[in-house]
């Protein structure tokens, strides 16, 4: 990248709450999202747990007649902006609407939706399926929504890698922003699966959690006794800006996005990599575009999904990159209180290590009882920990062998102090 690019807005829909302050607090305090499903009955399902969107109203962001017409991951991708452009404190009258884009994916889009018109297909006819339909399922429709919404005109886009889609399109937004495309990226994930067909597919491949009677202590990332991942749902939006630009404008900085990088397994639809090997290649690259050495990273937000292939490769991915400093870094997985947002997990994880950069506090691994010797390092177990951070790294994984990986730095560094003191003079 050429330029250098921060983040100077962020705003969440997510189990855990429906903004970042709230959501930030319930992870400090280990607070778990997972409950029984209440979308459904999910009686007929092994898995009858999941982590929900609570107590959100998408009127409260739009006109009833839009939000009936729209599917609820856009409601949450644009909830989840409106927050992000508030904190940014981005006054869109007075820039370049051609320098503001978009990039927000999602694993599988409007799929509540498309199983809606399917049924009304089947059962009143075609001529009766919505005119509205097709737009709200679109994988792209979100960042439309949110271009339409605000009249921006830059570069646009929807990035798909499955679970690694919220770190993807982060990524490839600060690479727009690096390379000069646009001065500022509305960038994340968005995620409202949480419906019969995609609970019941993961069912059947017996990948999540049965703990049924237990919710909140299903998800156990890293322990010996871990059963399975879990669904959750919501969204996470960044604005990502170039730093002369924040500069200029004399923005609130959270932290700087030093490096990128993605990779593919090659290997297998849904298991990942033996020994990791995929991973290996996303952190080193990361790193590399970084500039940094491994010594320096402090947090590593994982993937971490409580499934038992995924926690050791990632263990041995990081041991394979980092080295002898794998047992000095500092790991949490938060998907063991917000479940997994799959397209929005990502970015929501990047806000997380921008927060924790911002306060110094790592927020922990919680339900980690019996520590399990392929996962061996330090992952946080059960409560917060207050700890000055300068780096950290944080890692996504998707079916289809995806992954990706994003560094961000803590803000300001003391050589930027003079810069900031002279652009506010």
């Amino acid at each position: 990248m050429n330029r250098r690019v921060v983040v100077t807005g962020m705003g969440t829909i997510s189990p855990v709450g429906l903004n970042v302050p709230t959501a930030w607090e319930a992870l400090k305090a280990g607070k778990s999202g997972v409950g029984r499903i209440t979308a459904f009955d999910p009686s007929p399902f092994k898995t009858q747990i999941a982590a929900e969107v609570k107590g959100f109203d998408p009127t409260k962001f739009m006109d009833a007649k839009e939000a009936r017409r729209l599917d609820p991951y856009i409601h949450f991708a644009w909830a989840a902006t409106v927050e992000a452009l508030a904190d940014s404190g981005l006054d869109l009258a007075h820039e370049d609407r051609e320098r503001v884009g978009v990039i927000v994916g999602s694993a599988v889009g409007g799929i509540g939706t498309l199983l809606s018109q399917y049924d009304v297909l089947q059962q009143r006819g075609p001529r009766r399926i919505s005119p509205f339909f097709i737009p709200a399922m679109l994988v792209d429709s979100a960042g439309g929504q949110i271009a339409i919404q605000l009249g921006i005109r830059g570069p646009n886009m929807a990035v798909v890698s499955a679970c690694a889609t919220g770190t993807s399109a982060v990524g490839e937004a600060a690479e727009v922003v690096g390379r000069g495309d646009a001065d500022i990226m509305i960038a994340g994930g968005a995620e409202a699966a949480i419906v019969p067909l995609t609970v019941g597919g993961f069912d059947v491949m017996g990948a999540m959690s049965t703990r049924n009677d237990n919710p909140e202590g299903a998800c156990r990332p890293f322990d010996a006794n871990r059963d399975g991942f879990l669904m959750g749902e919501g969204s996470a939006i960044l604005v990502v800006e170039a730093l002369d630009h924040a500069l200029a404008r004399g923005a609130r900085i959270y932290g700087e996005i030093l490096g990128y990088g993605g990779s593919a397994d090659a290997y297998h639809m849904a298991a990942p990599a033996e020994n990791g090997e995929g991973a290996v290649v996303a952190m080193k690259l990361a790193i590399r575009k970084a500039g940094i050495k491994v010594e320096e990273i402090d947090y590593i937000n994982a993937h971490g999904t409580a499934t038992k292939l995924n926690d050791k490769g990632e263990t041995t991915a990081i041991k394979a990159v980092l080295g002898a400093h794998a047992y000095r870094v500092v790991i949490s997985s938060t998907k063991s209180m917000t479940a997994h947002l799959l397209g929005g997990a990502g970015a929501f994880e990047t806000m997380v290590c921008l927060k924790a950069l911002t306060e110094g506090i790592i927020p922990p691994t919680i339900n980690y009882e019996t520590p399990d010797p392929d996962c061996d390092l330090d992952y946080t177990p059960n409560v917060a920990r207050r700890l000055p951070i300068n780096l950290a790294l944080s890692n996504s994984f998707g079916f289809g062998g995806h992954n990706a990986s994003i560094i961000v730095r803590r803000w300001p560094q003391p050589e930027d102090t003079a810069a900031t003191e002279t652009m506010a003079a």
